[in-house]
């Protein structure tokens, strides 16, 4: 007992060591300033769009996924696996020589007016590729745990497909959706590798965390990282604790 409540303690040392290190006056200062919450707004714009475009159309994907009824599903999975595990890094460098602008799709873009690099829609593009892994698999796997033969049940009993999705598939898998959502939620809010290729600009709130801390040291950085943290953790907090009521 007393070495996990050790681990728990060790684990949670970065966040005891922010709250030490700012001050409510630090805090208001920085929040304060000119243009500061400007990039709040832009991080909760983009993860808006993002978790919208995730739910369209992710969302069938993972259910198809999980219940074999799309053709190469194996290679599908593998690939989202390998997403998953990309470096983001990588995967901003990679995005720039697939929507960039000398790029057959960059042209494409630009012949309706829009760019995918150093705009809202490039950031909203590199927070898809880091977050879409997590929902699609995670939705895979709430509907995995729900029971075919329930769907089966209600065909039998004259319920069209759509409506066995909506009254007992979506219900049943609804806890594990949302961890599915909140964590692809805290995901694409923290996004920063692929961001700081592709979407330098508009500002977001990772993005300010580091020129702020490149710009005027540590102290000065403390401020947005808190405020980063409030933005991406409450839901994934409050999904958890949804999902652990629900399967009790």
């Amino acid at each position: 007992m007393g070495g996990s409540v050790l681990v728990w303690v060790v684990l949670l040392g970065p966040l005891w060591t922010l709250l030490t290190h700012l001050s409510f006056g630090t805090l208001g200062r920085a929040l304060g300033a000119p243009g500061a919450l400007q990039p709040l707004a832009t991080s909760l714009e983009a993860g808006v769009v993002t978790l919208a475009l995730l739910v369209i159309l992710g969302s069938p994907l993972g259910y198809l996924l999980a219940r074999d009824q799309v053709p190469l599903g194996r290679l599908i999975e593998g690939g989202l696996l390998v997403m998953l595990q990309m470096p983001p890094l990588v995967i901003g460098l990679l995005l720039v020589f697939m929507v960039g602008p000398l790029t057959p799709l960059g042209h494409l873009l630009s012949g309706v007016g829009a760019s995918a690099t150093n705009t809202f829609l490039a950031l909203v593009v590199a927070e898809v590729y880091e977050a879409a892994p997590y929902y699609v698999l995670g939705a895979q796997a709430a509907v995995a745990a729900v029971e075919p033969r329930l769907e089966q049940q209600a065909a039998l009993l004259g319920d069209p497909p759509w409506r066995a999705l909506r009254r007992i598939t979506l219900p049943l898998a609804a806890p594990g959706l949302a961890m599915a959502l909140a964590t692809a939620w805290a995901r694409a809010v923290g996004a920063f590798g692929a961001v700081i290729i592709i979407a330098y600009h508009p500002y977001g709130l990772p993005l300010q965390v580091w020129t702020t801390l490149d710009q005027s040291g540590l102290p000065a950085a403390l401020p947005f990282a808190l405020v980063l943290l409030v933005v991406a953790l409450p839901l994934p907090l409050l999904a958890y604790g949804w999902s652990r009521r629900a399967r009790g």
